[in-house]
């Protein structure tokens, strides 16, 4: 397993900011995560892992433990038949959709420009355009700090609003099996084009971002109250609300976490000021 030392987070991470970690490993299997996890014990250090870090802001201090991260190293995809298609936890999510679509198999299509990988979908329930993680999901395997494994059913994972028992439990995930529905191939084609168009006309992605920053608060939208707050291009530094998206505070190019910490905390005061709601981050905020 490779174990790089005092290795820039900002280089792993989609909002490329964030400082060196300790350690940071890349393992290719489960046995080789319970050594990370012993690693970090015998060190007295703590860790955390990531995928592609398409939803974590890290410190400029960087993060004094070890990081390990579920992605290049474990992530096989594989066809089931019978509609089921089972994934490790490294896997892009946009490389099962395509293999669903390969397959003729719909339900996933919303997961096609999620840029991230199914380890932390799982783990948030991952969702955008009307589709969620928890509707397709049959069963994912995790792992718990201690390094033991456990098998959970789509029941037993708890799947809500960006939240699961694997969240609360502090667990990782190892791989997830889900089931589809067989559709027709043309309009899966279809559908996964619009959606992608839609990302591509709505989204900020010419800037660096953890994606939305804001979950949506009951019966509102982030982006329409941070947008009716004033805030459209609030900047400090080159961390700024975008000017195409409201719910996204992207990095315009040197952004340190300060500056994104910061625009974050002046959204929430003013949203907050001027519709009484508290806006809560979806963005996973490492101290």
């Amino acid at each position: 397993m490779r174990i790089l030392e005092q290795e820039p987070l900002g280089a792993h991470t989609t909002f490329r900011i964030g400082g060196p970690a300790s350690f940071y490993m890349i393992p290719e299997n489960a046995e080789e995560i319970r050594e990370g996890i012993r690693f970090a014990k015998e060190r007295g250090l703590p860790f955390i892992t990531i995928g592609r870090g398409s939803n974590m802001l890290f410190p400029d201090e960087g993060y004094h433990g070890v990081a390990i991260e579920i992605g290049s190293g474990m992530n096989q995809i594989e066809y089931c038949g019978a509609g089921k298609i089972r994934a490790q936890a490294g896997a892009l999510l946009s490389a099962i959709a395509s293999e669903a679509a390969r397959h003729s198999l719909t339900g996933f299509e919303f997961a096609g420009g999620i840029p991230g990988t199914l380890g932390g979908a799982v783990v948030m329930n991952a969702g955008a355009y009307g589709g969620e993680i928890k509707d397709s999901i049959l069963s994912a395997r995790v792992m718990d700090s201690a390094g033991n494994e456990s098998c959970l059913n789509q029941e037993q994972l708890e799947l809500g609003y960006r939240t699961s028992v694997i969240q609360k439990r502090g667990d990782l995930v190892l791989e997830a099996e889900f089931q589809f529905e067989t559709g027709d191939p043309e309009e899966i084609r279809e559908t996964m084009k619009e959606l992608s168009a839609k990302r591509r006309d709505k989204q900020p992605l010419e800037f660096a971002s953890a994606g939305s920053t804001f979950k949506r608060p009951e019966g509102h939208f982030a982006g329409k109250l941070i947008e009716d707050a004033g805030l459209r291009g609030y900047r400090i530094g080159d961390a700024q609300v975008s000017e195409k998206h409201c719910g996204f505070v992207v990095n315009r190019g040197h952004a340190t976490a300060k500056e994104v910490l910061a625009v974050i905390c002046d959204v929430q005061k003013k949203v907050l000021e001027s519709s009484g709601v508290m806006l809560e981050p979806e963005v996973k905020i490492i101290r």
